[in-house]
């Protein structure tokens, strides 16, 4: 990596960090530490999503017209105010308007910096790129969590101020570290990331283009199911299974999660050696695979009553398949986005496909609640393992619309490295002294 994208991913990577000081104990602090109960802590998460699915609309055009960087900076500084604001909040209002804003900003972040990851990189190294992002979110938020485990304090408000402290420097962090970027006016795309002529006839952008772009639909549909079936169902359905049918503890869900970050981080690297010169639609469709095998084997913890270790063997084992499917994903979806998308509006199909991250994250736990609720735990793990298997048939039927530079670039560049020596985005992007 070139010197301006190790500065953000080390900006990102530290801004996870602080993530994990105060995601995990979210819910706790405003409903027991605080005392606005579990109601309210239910709205807070709740709110998180709202903001998200508020913003995203409109952030692209605003990246596509004043560039990722100004926007990376100002959603740093929104998620800092709104993080110490949760921190210094004591009323319903507060905690629900600091949410918002935190929302908002993290919302705003996260299709930026996959535009400047973009813009720092070549075809060729993309993959890699995002790859280490994914790595070092991961690494980042999971240390943070051990080390806010060790310093939270459910009996004093004070700790939990410390930690949305941490987390609010954290962001400041990140901004900085963006805002000593300095990226050229008109950053260089080598191919395959096509013109607006190319994929949308001259027509201008926006949404409406967007939708006539077949291949991105599609992609955008396998991602909702994508983000329904995992991420969506973690902190619901799958959670409910584990303690209701599996009869494990709810501090093995600990262990469960921990093994999923340790599956990520341990095996990040040796996936993506072993998918970086394959077809991207195939990685997908073998993503479909192993998760389907995920949710046989989280089902099976119900089949053994009584048996304690079973259960606790089979969601931990669940949780690493997941984290593997992941690994393969951070090298494969988002490079794909950008190389579908027409230069001039590469922030806006970054925040079109993260609005389908946050649509799925915001149904998938609701689809999940209700069906644990209501005890049907055979029928929602049949319904996973079908979306699951819905995901290989949509990443197969996509391949069909992807040009050979889009499936693999490392495949279509004769002679293409391993990773590649930077090439135009040395010579396009520079760091302030």
């Amino acid at each position: 990596m070139g010197a301006a994208l190790r500065r953000i991913q080390l900006g990102n990577a530290l801004s996870a960090f602080g993530n994990g000081f105060t995601v995990p104990f979210l819910f706790v602090y405003v409903a027991q530490v605080r005392d606005l109960g579990s109601n309210t802590a239910g709205v807070v998460l709740a709110t998180f999503a709202v903001a998200a699915l508020a913003v995203l609309p409109f952030i692209g055009r605003v990246i596509d017209r004043r560039g990722p960087l100004s926007v990376v900076v100002a959603g740093a500084v929104a998620a800092a105010v709104g993080s110490m604001g949760l921190g210094l909040a004591a009323s319903e209002p507060l905690v629900i308007a600091a949410a918002g804003v935190l929302g908002a900003g993290i919302a705003a972040i996260q299709p930026a910096l996959a535009t400047l990851i973009v813009w720092c990189s070549t075809p060729v190294t993309r993959s890699r790129a995002f790859a280490t992002q994914f790595f070092l979110g991961n690494l980042g938020l999971g240390v943070g969590g051990l080390l806010g485990g060790l310093l939270v304090d459910t009996s004093s408000a004070s700790s939990f101020v410390r930690l949305f402290a941490i987390d609010a420097v954290m962001f400041l962090v990140l901004g900085a570290a963006v805002a000593t970027v300095r990226l050229a006016k008109t950053p260089v795309f080598d191919d395959p990331v096509p013109t607006a002529d190319e994929h949308l006839g001259g027509a201008r952008g926006g949404w409406r283009s967007l939708l006539g772009h077949r291949a991105m639909v599609q992609l955008c549909v396998l991602g909702f199911v994508m983000f329904f079936a995992c991420y969506g169902q973690f902190e619901s359905g799958l959670s409910a299974f584990a303690v209701d049918v599996a009869r494990i503890s709810p501090s093995m869900l600990g262990v469960a999660l921990a093994a999923n970050t340790a599956a990520i981080v341990l095996a990040q690297f040796v996936v993506l050696k072993l998918v970086e010169r394959r077809r991207r639609s195939r990685v997908i469709a073998l993503v479909g695979l192993v998760w389907t095998v995920a949710w046989c084997v989280a089902g099976s913890a119900g089949l053994v009553p009584g048996s304690q270790a079973v259960g606790i063997i089979a969601i931990v084992s669940a949780y690493a398949l997941f984290g593997i499917g992941e690994a393969m994903l951070s090298p494969t979806v988002a490079p794909l986005v950008a190389d579908l998308a027409p230069s001039s509006a590469l922030g806006q199909y970054n925040s079109a496909f993260a609005l389908v991250k946050q649509l799925a994250l915001a149904v998938g736990p609701a689809v999940g609640g209700l069906m644990a609720g209501a005890g049907l735990y055979g029928t929602y793990i049949v319904t996973l393992i079908v979306c699951s298997l819905g995901i290989t048939a949509l990443a197969l039927r996509l391949g069909k619309w992807l040009t050979a530079e889009q499936d693999n670039p490392l495949r279509a560049v004769a002679g293409a490295a391993v990773p590649a020596t930077r090439a135009a985005a040395s010579d396009e992007v520079t760091t302030a002294a």
